[in-house]
């Protein structure tokens, strides 16, 4: 997510110039790192120790909330903090990564409470933003902010589906960021309205997937049958399709986008398979949140990253080695791991490997882009 026409210039906030935002940077990559360990823990098919550190219980029992909220909560917030302007935005973030560092030290009552203050400060950014201009994405953009604290609400009450409601934020942000984008082509003049009308869907969806029984399989095929439409509307409206024949980063950002939208359309599959009673749970959660969000995720950290933070980065093709390497490593823990947990165990530590992976390559393409200025600098003088 970058800065659009409709905000503000920024103004002395940028990125992690403030300690501030600096902090809640390296709360949400502890975050990341304690929900990958725990999600670890969970998918491995032998005996837990008997004695496990507090921070890892705190990564298996609240695996989804440190990765939704802790960490995309929080760079999706950082993001946001930078497009408003101004620091009182920053409100946000900090309070979603003390929220995670809270669940971290095993307080559920402090980090729950710490996420709803962080969802309403997002609220209010979004709202602000719907003021300066109202639009199909910004409207979208809100919506998806409301979702994130109904979702936090529900995870504070320990009630109803609040995973349900923290995926439907993060479909909504990408789905409003990609409907923005298609301004940029020949669109229908149908298509915003399609998108709401899969979006509805998705809400429905998620509204009962917290009921029991046949009310709840109903929502988790609705559920599932949104994410499908959803998945065919990008394939058909999104810009990916004609830079995918361009070249550079254009070209990579839409070989991400195209594989996250297939990964869309699978975990759709899997939620219509719980609806009907099948074994799909990890097919439905992970194709959505590594397949199709960290998918997202790799195509624009070449543009956030330099935007937050004033750290640029030397783009090539080895940025497409740990794509590559997350739609195998996940194509072998949803398809041959949905029967074989050990297989879907070996698959979940190759995704963690992978996270790793394209961390080392970032890493990589910043000290490139710095040894390649210093050699200009020496040209030069």
């Amino acid at each position: 997510m970058g800065a659009r026409s409709h905000e503000r210039p920024r103004q002395a906030l940028h990125g992690l110039v403030t300690v501030a935002g600096a902090a809640a940077l390296a709360s949400a990559v502890v975050s990341l790192v304690v929900a990958v360990a725990g999600g670890l823990l969970m998918a491995c098919t032998a005996p837990a120790p008997p004695a496990l550190a507090g921070w890892l219980v705190a990564g298996v029992v609240s695996h989804a909330a440190l990765m939704i909220c802790g960490f995309l909560g929080t760079v999706i917030g950082m993001e946001r903090a930078v497009a408003a302007g101004y620091r009182l935005a920053l409100v946000a973030p900090l309070a979603s990564a003390c929220g995670a560092g809270l669940l971290m030290f095993g307080h559920h009552e402090g980090g729950s409470a710490a996420f709803v203050l962080a969802a309403i400060a997002f609220l209010i950014v979004n709202l602000e933003i719907v003021a300066r201009q109202i639009a199909p994405h910004t409207v979208l953009l809100l919506l998806g902010a409301v979702s994130w604290l109904v979702g936090c609400i529900l995870f504070d009450r320990r009630a109803g589906a609040p995973i349900q409601w923290w995926l439907v934020f993060l479909v909504m942000t990408v789905a409003a960021e990609r409907l923005e984008m298609t301004r940029m082509t020949r669109r229908s003049r149908h298509a915003p309205l399609q998108l709401g009308v899969v979006m509805a869907l998705l809400v429905a969806g998620a509204s009962l997937c917290g009921s029991a029984s046949v009310v709840g399989a109903v929502g988790s095929g609705l559920f599932g049958s949104a994410l499908i439409l959803l998945s065919a509307w990008l394939f058909k409206h999104d810009i990916a399709r004609r830079t995918l024949l361009s070249d550079g980063l254009s070209r990579y950002m839409a070989v991400c986008l195209l594989g996250g939208y297939g990964w869309l359309a699978v975990s759709g599959v899997g939620w219509i398979g719980l609806a009907l009673g099948w074994p799909l749970r990890d097919m439905a959660l992970h194709s959505l949140g590594l397949g199709f969000i960290v998918g997202m995720m790799m195509a624009h950290v070449p543009v956030i990253l330099p935007a937050l933070t004033g750290v640029r980065l030397r783009f090539g093709a080895q940025f497409y080695l740990p794509l590559m390497a997350l739609h195998a490593s996940l194509a072998v823990r949803v398809f041959p791991g949905a029967a074989d947990p050990l297989v879907r165990g070996t698959g979940a530590l190759l995704n963690a490997a992978t996270l790793l992976l394209f961390a080392s390559t970032v890493l990589g393409a910043s000290i490139a882009w710095r040894l390649k200025r210093r050699r200009e600098i020496g040209v030069q003088d």
